[in-house]
């Protein structure tokens, strides 16, 4: 168990405990974290240690509210997570050159603002086991009828919404290939709710932001709805959408890069070799639910923090060439039972593209089949947090399965 942490937020008004030290923290992200728990609804805040300053409410973050929830303490991106799963393959099997592998798994899943040409046909593609792949590639009907329940400012996005699913997006989204510490393959992939889920989430921020009881607050950014109303009825309702959407949505591209590694692996599978995947792992890090706390129900929002339950497999990755942890809950109740998403921005995107240069881009993802252009220079590896340094800090939340170290990344 760890000896440093957690430790109390000094000037918080709700229990706020961190998995990080003050000095380490952004001025601006504490004094969010003190407004978030100075709002009247809140029970307490857990803070990991990949924290950082967000829009509204800290990247970062768990929040457990009485009666309310606000939608800027799950962030635009609802349902954003990791998907990861082992392969059969070893280092050996693996080409000097993986620039073809790369080439079709981004002729396969579209990439930054594109979107499939027609939605995805679900019926050719083999689902990954675990983590609800076959339900999320068979129950397509079931799933696509609730799009009527939505609010209907975003009904005209349906035809956009089904293109998008099984498409990664840009930012901090990515599909990797990876190698385990025995030379295991490993496929994972980090992507959200696309357009979709961010235009509910900007919707129902400005219905919250009109709110009387969110008049008074210190920043109207952490607005919230309140239980028993329509308000927060219709939120939860677009919400409860949105993270299946993403996870609906990991679970195709996951499918898409698993095709893509057999066809490009198929002559080992023509030798008389077996080609396996073992059960995914299929992750929330920005999402809401309802867990009982001290023996009370309460509404628990996680904008950048995964649960962490007793046993739970999670992922925590690094930047594009740092690498990534298969991890196991220990089921901490002080953290809420939740644990980091990833390693954390250090800056932000306009400090890294003037502080680095395609050059370290280069140095910094070596060995790594990547892009190294200037469209991804404010992901570059600098920007982010030491992610063994993320990990050591909260060993009394998660156990290491396995550290994986990256060999080929498709970004946005």
């Amino acid at each position: 168990m760890s000896s440093n942490f957690p430790v109390a937020l000094s000037g918080a008004r709700a229990q706020t405990l961190m998995w990080a030290h003050e000095h380490d923290v952004d001025h601006a992200a504490l004094n969010q974290l003190r407004n978030i728990s100075a709002l009247p609804w809140v029970a307490g805040v857990r803070v990991m240690p990949d924290v950082h300053l967000g829009k509204g409410a800290t990247v970062g973050s768990v929040i457990a509210m009485r009666d309310a929830v606000s939608p800027n303490a799950v962030g635009v991106d609802i349902g954003c997570g990791m998907i990861g799963v082992r392969t059969s393959l070893t280092a050996n099997d693996l080409p000097d050159d993986l620039s073809r592998l790369r080439a079709r798994i981004e002729a396969a899943i579209p990439v930054g603002f594109h979107s499939h040409d027609e939605p995805v046909d679900l019926r050719r593609l083999r689902p990954v086991k675990g983590s609800g792949g076959q339900e999320r590639l068979r129950g397509e009907q079931a799933f696509w009828d609730r799009f009527e329940t939505l609010d209907p400012k975003v009904r005209q996005l349906e035809t956009r919404a089904r293109k998008q699913l099984g498409s990664l997006g840009s930012g901090n989204h990515f599909v990797e290939l990876c190698l385990d510490q025995d030379d295991q393959v490993w496929l994972q992939l980090h992507s959200g709710s696309r357009n979709i889920g961010k235009e509910l989430a900007e919707h129902h921020v400005g219905i919250a932001k009109r709110l009387e009881h969110n008049v008074g607050l210190v920043d109207r950014e952490l607005a919230v709805f309140l239980a028993g109303t329509p308000e927060m009825d219709a939120y939860l309702n677009d919400l409860w959408w949105a993270q299946e959407y993403a996870a609906r949505s990991r679970a195709v591209m996951m499918a898409l890069t698993v095709q893509a590694v057999r066809d490009e692996f198929a002559q080992l599978v023509d030798g008389g070799r077996a080609l396996t995947f073992d059960e995914g792992v299929n992750v929330h890090h920005n999402y809401v639910a309802r867990e009982q706390v001290d023996g009370e129900e309460l509404i628990v929002t996680r904008k950048g923090a995964i649960r962490a339950g007793q046993g739970d497999l999670g992922l925590i990755p690094g930047s594009m060439g740092t690498g990534s942890y298969v991890v196991r809950g220990l089921g901490n109740p002080e953290s809420y039972w939740s644990a980091s998403h990833g390693a954390g921005r250090r800056m932000s995107r306009t400090r890294a593209k003037k502080e680095f240069t395609v050059d370290d881009l280069a140095v910094q993802t070596e060995g790594v089949e990547c892009r190294k252009d200037r469209g991804v220079l404010d992901e570059i590896p600098g920007a982010y947090k030491d992610l063994d340094a993320v990990i050591a800090a909260q060993s009394d939340l998660v156990e290491v399965v396995a550290r994986l170290r990256t060999v080929l990344c498709v970004k946005g």
